[in-house]
């Protein structure tokens, strides 16, 4: 199904009807706070990763932990998370997702060691996925196709915003020592922002749900999140342990896992029952190639990884320099969803999609080529600037295509799979880029080897980005096929 088809015969109901537009607009505020937090939690994390170090001693697995687990738990529950709000209430699941991310943040605020700080973001990933596709799904039930594209364009706009506050106002927080908490005070923020939200939605977001009755699958989930499990934990903790048979028989037998998923979830199908994963969305090339995508894009959390420490570790930057550093990032990625409705009108998103996967891949070159032990020259900062951008023009891009291509009855579990794929691509990304990061990096390092590292894991970050270059531009040529068959 083209986007032209779905503006015609799947537009997306709008809010009930004694939803005033006081309320409308305040509910989108809303919604955009809660999708703020979670990229929020994901973007400031990165900067502190140097005082978690020194701070309670946390070893490199446990760093890199910090940033996949996360992803990890994220992913294993976004699709559930989806579903439960397609059954009992998307307002209600955003309500709940919200409450247990404030709470899972004070612990992680209050963390004494790296197994606490870990087991924090564990719950923060798993109460993230249950408040994420609310947002997703009620933007999808509230406003009609054609006003999604600027809706989208905002969704985008909240990420970049995440990118600015996350990087600089992680390093102030971090280089300030607000009432002596020090990066404890990354986590902490969330309390007052998160009150705000819980108080937000109860008054202005209408409440919204399947009409069907579903029931939760519990094998597809367990199974599922037996497979990451089993994928994710070597790859971050293999190098460091030395990788010991089990970790390989582990992740071996992560592929196995995955074929008894795939065939649980066909027979639930087939049993008529509502299972995790909706396959049959994947006879839709359109929506496989995207959710494809989607996994590939976020490869980009080994970037956020390594950033910082390159700079802190590396040239010595202050958490706070480091923050003012990643600037040119986050204005990029400010400026390009709000050009989003221009160029989807110009060249269509497939096109748009196309190029922001261009901009990635050049930026992250740039980046890799220029880095130094010296100061970073302009044309480095041309190149973060190029990699704010395509962020900015890939994440609404891929998002509303993959949604397009499903009716409104199924947007909470489509949401759900394709924030799931975000989500896996992340853990994966830091888990093998974020490896390839510290195996390069060696015992005692010093500026030059931060040097070496970061440049070796940036070119291949660059390979993943021209991979996705190549797979876009196939989406787009198959999005055309099918509009001729489907005028």
């Amino acid at each position: 199904m083209t986007d032209n088809t779905f503006a015609a015969s799947a537009a997306a109901p709008r809010a009930p009807a004694d939803a005033t537009p006081s309320h409308h607009g305040w509910a989108l505020v809303v919604l955009l706070v809660g999708a703020i937090l979670p990229p929020l939690d994901y973007f400031i994390v990165n900067l502190a990763l140097p005082a978690i170090r020194d701070g309670i001693g946390a070893r490199p697995a446990e760093l890199e932990l910090v940033v996949s687990a996360y992803a990890c738990a994220n992913a294993v529950m976004l699709i559930t998370g989806g579903r439960l709000g397609d059954m009992y209430g998307r307002k209600r699941l955003f309500m709940v997702g919200m409450a247990g991310f404030v709470l899972a943040s004070m612990l992680c605020g209050l963390a004494g060691s790296g197994t606490v700080l870990v087991a924090g973001r564990v719950l923060q990933g798993l109460f993230a996925a249950i408040l994420a596709p609310q947002v997703l799904a009620t933007i999808r039930s509230m406003f009609t196709a054609r006003e999604q594209v600027r809706v989208m364009g905002l969704y985008g706009f909240v990420f970049g915003l995440a990118a600015v506050i996350g990087q600089l106002g992680g390093g102030a927080l971090i280089s300030l020592h607000p009432f002596g908490l020090g990066w404890r005070a990354i986590f902490l923020v969330n309390l007052p922002i998160g009150l705000f939200a819980l108080l937000g939605s109860w008054r202005f977001i209408p409440e919204s749900r399947v009409p069907r009755g579903q029931r939760i699958d519990l094998p597809g989930t367990l199974l599922l999140s037996l497979f990451l499990l089993m994928l994710v934990y070597p790859l971050a903790r293999g190098r460091e342990a030395g990788w010991p048979l089990w970790m390989i028989a582990c992740l071996a037998g992560s592929f196995p896992v995955l074929g008894l998923l795939l065939r649980v979830e066909w027979r639930s199908l087939a049993d008529g029952k509502d299972p995790l994963l909706d396959l049959r969305l994947f006879r839709n090339p359109v929506v496989a190639l995207g959710l494809a995508l989607a996994f590939l894009f976020y490869a980009m959390s080994a970037f956020f990884l390594t950033y910082g420490i390159y700079l802190q570790s590396g040239l010595h930057w202050s958490p706070l320099a480091s923050g003012i550093a990643i600037l040119p990032f986050g204005l990029g990625f400010l400026s390009s969803p709000l050009l989003m409705p221009r160029l989807v009108h110009r060249f269509g998103a497939f096109s748009a999609l196309t190029l922001g996967y261009g901009l990635l891949a050049v930026g992250v070159a740039a980046v890799a080529a220029l880095a130094g032990t010296g100061a970073p020259g302009v044309g480095f900062y041309l190149g973060l600037a190029a990699i704010g951008m395509g962020q900015g023009v890939v994440l609404p891009s891929v998002v509303r295509i993959v949604l397009a291509e499903v009716v409104p009855e199924r947007a909470g579990v489509a949401s759900g799979m394709v924030t799931a794929a975000l989500q896996i691509g992340a853990a994966v990304g830091a888990a093998t880029l974020g490896g390839v990061f510290f195996s390069v990096l060696g015992g005692h390092p010093g500026a030059v080897d931060y040097v070496h590292a970061f440049r070796t894991t940036m070119f291949a970050l660059v390979a993943v980005l021209l991979a996705c270059v190549a797979l876009s531009t196939g989406l787009s040529m198959l999005n055309a096929v099918l509009r001729r068959r489907n005028p």
